[in-house]
């Protein structure tokens, strides 16, 4: 679906819905008459944020199925008179069902991308009434993946009395391992725009100077205006060629960034725009017709009591010890990140491997996800094609690509993404399958993204066998005459646990581990990339392989170093 982040010019008027909401817990089926009625005087929640950490208790915490949000809106109706007024949600995570003065507007699949809907003038009141259903339930349909519940306990448990005639409260069993925050994540927003208006927009430039600045419009022709700065450069039709001599390019860590002004009838849009250049040349990863090594992490969107909620000072933060640490990049792991955060990368200069939401795909989940896998890719490309920071898509991550199903899956899916992609980036899918030898996918792919753990998960404690392993695999890898970025690798190491022997857990054997795979990658010159797992620790479901979350954070949850930390910092200093 294509649509405009909402904007506020001189043309445009955008409200913010976000703040205090009154909330209500839910079951497993949806009470349509919350929906229509609406509800009160419940329970508070504050939106953006995810629900589950916001309130000190487990139940909620924990939950399975529906919540509700409501709010009432008093809104300047002689100021919306003639004006198309939108309502635009930027992610709800994972579904929604949206009702407006108690009927139904619209609803939504997919946590991580927007949505909206036009309301209808002759619906509008004074003062109105939203209420918004949220589904935080994840399946084998879903993306990211959830387990069946009757599988998890039929298999591989032991055939006792005592367990068989144990009853299981319903919950989540995410086939992924970062906990399933879920909520109105991120901004909620009114806008309008005139009848006549910009729908949507592509614009880029390239390293030689040569600008597409495209603009769909209902109801009229586009023209563009480009900035650079404050001084118009350029003028011209939407979709003319158009060339700037002697562009400042947009370089990694050296942004420079253009303006595009699109004016249609009485509607106008602008979009901040670089000219820069993405290829994949034998096994080098070239942007701007230069080698470009990746360093830096993969990540995620979670924080404390925030959960996944949209959080920008923190985006800040992280931003800034991404530059502390002398890193260039890191992965949108597993799931499109807030355009507040891309917008932030585009400014200063981080390059961005985008990826969708598929995590967790297998064998049991291809069938039943195809549609809405294709969908996600086609929304995730239309909303942040024109992002310079984004060098390359990513169409999942750690798949079964192992099966037979997996190269028919996933081979239509790259050639979706190329095709919807006005800048055609490089696409890739990154793999963790440990009989890499059966993998149908990652040579097929413009870049070989590989996670591994050799040294933790296999070889625990042992990083001289984990070079080796990594080794051997490298050497077959470097036959496809590809590049090859190693998109996830790291040991657990919690804070302030220290030891001679350097043992697991110790932020010691972080440092070890990583001394070890990097003395490898420093062999072999079509290695492109090395982004660690993890930026910082993070959030997941209870386990016995997981204390109070995930650990493999070069950073604690709450952004100090770790020894790792100063390693890398000199590291990636040094390495170009």
């Amino acid at each position: 679906m294509k649509m405009l982040y909402p904007q506020l010019n001189e043309s445009r008027l955008r409200i913010s819905l976000d703040g205090i909401w009154d909330f209500k817990r839910g079951g497993e089926s949806l009470d349509v008459s919350l929906l229509e009625k609406g509800f009160g005087g419940t329970e508070t929640m504050a939106v953006p944020a995810s629900y589950n950490e916001q309130k000190s208790d487990k139940t909620l915490f924990e939950h399975y199925g529906y919540v509700y949000y409501q709010r009432k809106l008093k809104l300047p109706l002689k100021a919306l008179e003639g004006q198309r007024t939108v309502l635009y949600f930027s992610a709800v995570t994972h579904s929604a069902v949206v009702y407006f003065n108690g009927k139904k507007l619209c609803e939504h699949k997919g946590g991580f991308l927007p949505f909206e809907a036009e309301l209808d003038p002759s619906q509008l009141e004074v003062e109105n009434l939203l209420t918004v259903a949220v589904d935080n339930r994840v399946n084998t349909s879903t993306l990211p993946v959830g387990n069946d519940s009757h599988a998890m306990f039929s298999d591989g448990l032991p055939d006792f009395e005592s367990v068989k005639n144990t009853s299981v409260k319903p919950k989540n069993y995410p086939n992924f391992d970062f906990f399933n925050y879920c909520g109105i994540n991120r901004s909620v927003y009114i806008y309008t725009t005139p009848k006549e208006y910009i729908s949507d927009i592509t614009v880029f430039g390239d390293m030689y100077g040569n600008i597409t600045a495209e603009a769909e419009c209902f109801g009229g022709m586009a023209q563009v205006e480009i900035y650079d700065g404050d001084r118009m450069v350029l003028k011209g039709g939407a979709g003319e060629s158009l060339k700037l001599e002697n562009p400042v390019l947009w370089e990694p860590l050296k942004p420079y960034l253009y303006t595009a002004r699109f004016v249609c009838g009485d509607d106008s849009y602008e979009v901040p725009f670089g000219f820069r250049s993405v290829e994949v040349r034998g096994t080098r990863f070239l942007i701007n017709g230069k080698p470009f090594y990746f360093k830096g992490f993969g990540k995620h969107e979670d924080s404390d009591t925030h959960g996944r909620g949209i959080d920008e000072a923190l985006n800040v933060k992280d931003v800034s010890l991404i530059k502390w640490i002398n890193a260039n990049s890191f992965r949108t792991s597993h799931y499109p990140y807030s355009e507040e955060m891309l917008s932030l990368c585009d400014r200063e200069g981080i390059v961005v491997i985008a990826e969708t939401s598929a995590v967790g795909l297998n064998g049991r989940s291809y069938a039943s996800c195809r549609e809405h896998h294709r969908d996600v890719i086609k929304d995730m490309i239309a909303r942040d094609k024109n992002h310079p920071c984004i060098v390359m898509w990513s169409l999942a991550n750690e798949p079964d690509t192992e099966c037979e199903e997996a190269y028919d899956y996933f081979m239509p899916l790259y050639e979706l993404a190329h095709s919807c992609d006005p800048q055609n980036r490089p696409v890739t899918t990154v793999v963790c399958n440990n009989n890499y030898l059966k993998d149908r996918v990652v040579s097929a792919m413009d870049v070989m993204c590989v996670n591994r753990y050799y040294g933790w998960y296999i070889f625990g404690g042992d990083t001289d066998a984990a070079a080796q392993a990594l080794d051997n695999e490298l050497k077959y890898f470097e036959s496809f005459g590809k590049p090859i970025i190693i998109t996830e690798y790291g040991a657990d190491a919690v804070s302030g646990v220290h030891s001679v022997y350097a043992n697991m857990f110790t932020e010691e054997y972080q440092v070890e581990f990583y001394k070890a795979f990097n003395s490898v990658l420093d062999n072999y010159s079509f290695v492109a990339g090395e982004q660690v797992w993890n930026f910082a620790d993070f959030a997941t479901v209870q386990g016995l392989m997981r204390v109070d979350g995930n650990k493999k954070g070069i950073f604690t949850r709450e952004r100090r170093p770790k020894l790792a930390a100063h390693y890398l910092k000199k590291r990636w200093s040094e390495v170009k």
